[in-house]
């Protein structure tokens, strides 16, 4: 019996919306309650910080653009992956 096969672009689009949103809300949080998640906002300067990331409002905007495209690409080859199997 054939398994179904997943739609790359759509599985794609999927992780790349699910990112971008976590990314956005947390680092909106962290800007009205500091502290929130410091650790985590450390460790997304740590990758975005170079490409002009900061935990401020544009900052979070601009960490979910990087962040969708992240999450698109990742998960765009994990739904090839699987299909190729």
């Amino acid at each position: 019996m054939a398994r179904p096969k997943l739609d790359a672009v759509k599985f794609g689009l999927a992780g790349g919306i699910i990112t971008a949103i976590a990314v956005f809300l947390v680092v909106l949080a962290e800007v009205i309650w500091p502290g929130y998640a410091s650790s985590w906002n450390n460790a997304m300067m740590s990758i975005y910080g170079p490409f002009g990331f900061s935990v401020t409002f544009f900052g979070a905007i601009l960490g979910a653009v990087y962040s969708f495209i992240d999450g698109f690409i990742l998960t765009w080859i994990f739904a090839v992956i699987y299909n190729k199997l």
